[in-house]
C-alpha cells in the first residue's frame, strides 16, 4: 500500500493510495504536499529554542516589482525586433 500526495482541479491537496489517484488530479511531492496544506508550520522543529528556522522580520516583497515604461507603438515594435534578433545596444552605441 503505497501513498501518494495529490492535487485536485481546484487546488486542495490529499493523502491517497496509489491506486485510487483520478486521471484530472495531478501527484506532487510530499514538500509541496506540506506547503500547500499548511502542516508544515505545525512541524516541531528542535534545537531552536521553540521558534522557527529563519524568524524574524523579512522584506515585504521578495522580488524588486517590474519596472515599467511608457512606450509608443513604434517603440515596442523595435524593442520586440531587437530582442528577437539579439541586437547588442551597447555595440549599437559604438558605432
Amino acid at each position: 500500500m503505497d501513498y501518494v500526495f495529490v492535487k485536485d482541479s481546484e487546488g486542495y491537496v490529499f493523502k491517497k493510495l496509489e491506486n485510487e489517484v483520478y486521471p484530472d488530479e495531478k501527484v506532487i511531492s510530499k514538500k509541496e504536499y506540506m506547503k500547500i496544506s499548511g502542516l508544515s508550520s505545525y512541524e516541531k522543529k528542535f534545537g531552536h529554542g521553540g521558534a522557527r528556522e529563519n524568524a524574524g522580520r523579512k522584506q515585504k516583497f521578495a522580488l524588486p516589482l517590474k519596472f515599467q515604461i511608457r512606450v509608443t507603438k513604434e517603440e515596442k515594435d523595435f524593442i520586440a525586433y531587437a530582442r528577437e534578433h539579439k541586437l547588442n545596444y551597447s555595440a549599437l552605441m559604438q558605432m
